[in-house]
């Protein structure tokens, strides 16, 4: 007999009520620029003698952070922005974009002193087809002021008990220069114990290990990084030991991403691999673990278990995979149609890992 670890109607059933949850996003809001330059019409800079690139078309969407807001609002959630932005032409874009997705703003403050974070990326035009060139990234390299911390962390503690939801967002490389530093990571430990039944889960491209009480989202490089394995492995048995070490670690759910190869998610009662969907054709990475942040922490907002929160995700992660050149989002509508596409094959798929004293206990 199939397991059937979610049917339609469940699946409906917890994605209609998506636009009842309430979600947060602190983080690092980057701007994501995209500038199209058609190659036929590139002239030769009459003062250096080099080719000049003719931009013909700007693409302008929130990014890092505000790629899951994006996502999250793409499938009916509200959402409250905690961050900040510059005060410069790229606040302007960015804050635009974030009004016109209509994210409360409320707790999105602008600092006069910093950057907004912005990732150009020039996309070269040729027959038809755009050529990512290299990226030019505006970040801040110096770190917040106490100040500044002290009025994220006045937001934090504002609207966290207002919220069902809040999900971490911790773009930026250089410690302590983004929004969620040391001190911004101490108080989320503090509010996770003060507000149990809060669901907080965090994404760190650098700082996982330092995170505490919160559900985590790792990729497998992060992972493999942080226990100290030099070579990572694709075996289902360094999979599932790797996330049973990282549930041992934190002692909360973990939704660790494997690209193609789907997630491995664990918590006090199961640990399984959710197949990524299969698919033909051109795809994008870019984006599809923040669908997955997204998708998973609207689900478990609205009282999803992991293993639906994780197809969930699986699922949107396989909608916003084929938007080639930008991060793309997904709808309910499209999500309930891929499902349906899909949930046989799912079902037989899901490997139920053995369960032990490791995640028993």
């Amino acid at each position: 007999m199939i397991n059937e670890y979610i049917n339609q109607e469940r699946f409906n059933e917890l994605t209609a009520r998506f636009p009842q949850s309430n979600i947060a996003v602190i983080g690092d809001f980057f701007l994501d620029e995209y500038l199209i330059l058609d190659k036929n019409l590139s002239e030769i800079s009459v003062e250096t003698g080099l080719e000049a690139y003719q931009v013909t078309t700007t693409r302008k969407n929130p990014g890092a952070a505000g790629t899951v807001t994006n996502i999250l609002r793409s499938l009916d959630v509200p959402v409250t922005a905690i961050g900040f932005s510059g005060d410069d032409g790229h606040s302007f874009e960015l804050r635009r974009a974030l009004e016109n997705l209509n994210v409360n703003l409320d707790h999105f403050v602008t600092f006069p002193d910093r950057f907004t974070p912005t990732y150009t990326k020039p996309m070269l035009l040729e027959k038809g087809s755009e050529t990512e060139l290299s990226r030019l990234d505006t970040k801040n390299r110096y770190p917040l002021r106490e100040e500044h911390e002290k009025q994220l962390i006045a937001s934090l503690r504002t609207v966290l008990p207002q919220i069902t939801t809040l999900l971490v967002v911790d773009q930026v490389q250089e410690k302590n220069c983004g929004v969620v530093t040391d001190a911004i990571r101490g108080e989320l430990a503090s509010l996770a114990e003060m507000y149990p039944e809060k669901i907080i889960m965090a994404d760190s491209r650098e700082f996982m290990s330092l995170f505490k009480n919160t559900i985590v989202k790792f990729n497998i490089n992060e992972a493999s990084k942080m226990f100290g394995y030099k070579h990572q492995e694709q075996s289902t048995e360094f999979i599932e030991t790797l996330s049973l070490q990282l549930f041992e670690h934190y002692h909360k759910p973990i939704i660790l991403t494997l690209g193609e190869e789907g997630l491995q998610v664990t918590d006090k009662s199961v640990s399984a691999r959710i197949p990524a969907i299969p698919l033909s054709g051109p795809k994008d990475i870019v984006g599809a673990g923040d669908s997955v942040m997204a998708a998973v922490g609207a689900s478990l907002s609205v009282g999803a278990s992991l293993i639906e929160a994780s197809i969930i995700g699986t699922i949107t992660a396989s909608i916003i995979i084929q938007q080639i050149g930008t991060t793309g989002i997904a709808t309910r509508e499209q999500i309930s149609k891929r499902f349906n596409e899909t949930k046989d094959w799912l079902n037989t798929t899901i490997h139920l890992s053995r369960q032990n004293s490791a995640v028993n206990n």
